[in-house]
C-alpha cells in the first residue's frame, strides 16, 4: 500500500519537493506518493487535520506556516524546539510529531556541497522570520558566531535574545552593518521572492566569503550584489532544499537517500 505525504504552503505551486521525494523513493525503493497542497492562509490546522483524516503519514510545511506547525505538535525534536518552527510533520499513533530539518539541510549544503566549514566563522543572518529561526540553532552547532539583521531592529533584537543561551549572537539594523565584514552571509528574508534586495551596505563580504540565498531557481538580486561585491562563492538554496528533504525522508522512512545525483539532476533543469 502506498504511503501518502505532501507539502503544505501558500503559495506552493512552485515547489520542487514532489519531484525530489519521487527521486528519493525511486532510488531507495520506497512506495510513497507526495503532492502539493495549498492551504488557505487561515486554514492550516484544518488542512493538516484533513490530511491526517485521509490517512497521510506526514507532510512538509513551507511558507508561511512553520510557526503555526510548531504550535500544532504534541512532540518536538530538540532542533524543532530550539528553532520554535517546524517544517516536517509525522502523523503517528494519533499524534503530530514535529521536526525542523532546514538547519541540517543548510549546514549540509554549505559544509559538504560547497566546502565551507563554519567553525569560527562570522555569519550574517538576514531576516528574523521562520526561515531564520529554522537554521540559527544549527549554525551555532557548527561553531559560527552570528549577527541577525532585520529591517525591523526590534524583531532582530527579540530573536537574538531568544538564542543567547546557544552561542554568540548580536542584533543589528542594516545601517548598523556599515564597516563590518562577514565570512558567510545567509539571506533568509523573503526579498528574493519579490525580486528585491534588502538594503545591505557595500563591503559586508569579507575576502573569500560565501553568499547564500535560501531562494532557488533564478539569479536573485542578492546573488548578483554578492558577486559584484566580491563574494568568493555565491549560491542559491537548491542544495539546502534537497538536503532538508533528505533529512525529512529519513525521519519518515528510516532510509537516507543519496542527495548528490538528485541535486545534479535538478541543476540540469
Amino acid at each position: 500500500m502506498t504511503d501518502k505525504y505532501a507539502v503544505i504552503g501558500n503559495p506552493v505551486s512552485h515547489s520542487k519537493s514532489p519531484l525530489i521525494h519521487k527521486m528519493f523513493a525511486e532510488q531507495t525503493g520506497q512506495d510513497i506518493s507526495y503532492e502539493k497542497i495549498e492551504s488557505p492562509l487561515d486554514g492550516f490546522a484544518d488542512t493538516t487535520a484533513q490530511l491526517r483524516g485521509d490517512g497521510y503519514k506526514g507532510c512538509n510545511v513551507t511558507v508561511p506556516f512553520k510557526f503555526e506547525a510548531f504550535q500544532l505538535c504534541k512532540q518536538l525534536t530538540g532542533r524543532a524546539r530550539a528553532a520554535q518552527a517546524v517544517n516536517t510533520l509525522r502523523f503517528e499513533n494519533g499524534e503530530i510529531l514535529g521536526d525542523n530539518t532546514d538547519g541540517a539541510g543548510l549546514i549540509a549544503d554549505i559544509e559538504q556541497n560547497l566546502g565551507c566549514k563554519l567553525l569560527f566563522k562570522k555569519v550574517l543572518l538576514m531576516g528574523a522570520g521562520g526561515a531564520a529561526h529554522g537554521v540559527i540553532w544549527q549554525l551555532f552547532n557548527a561553531g559560527a558566531s552570528i549577527v541577525i539583521v532585520n529591517r525591523t531592529l526590534d524583531k532582530a533584537q527579540l530573536m537574538a535574545s531568544e538564542f543567547t543561551s546557544y552561542g554568540t549572537v548580536f542584533a543589528s539594523s542594516y545601517e548598523g552593518l556599515a564597516g563590518k565584514q562577514f565570512d558567510v552571509v545567509v539571506n533568509a528574508t523573503s526579498s528574493s521572492l519579490s525580486n528585491k534586495l534588502a538594503p545591505l551596505p557595500k563591503g559586508v563580504f569579507a575576502p573569500g566569503s560565501l553568499a547564500y540565498d535560501m531562494m532557488y531557481g533564478k539569479q536573485t538580486p542578492f546573488i548578483k550584489f554578492a558577486r559584484e561585491q566580491g563574494a568568493a562563492i555565491a549560491s542559491d538554496g537548491l542544495g539546502m532544499l534537497v538536503e532538508q528533504a533528505a533529512e525529512a525522508f529519513y525521519k519518515w522512512r528510516g532510509v537516507r537517500p543519496d542527495t548528490a545525483p538528485v541535486l545534479a539532476k535538478l541543476r540540469l533543469q
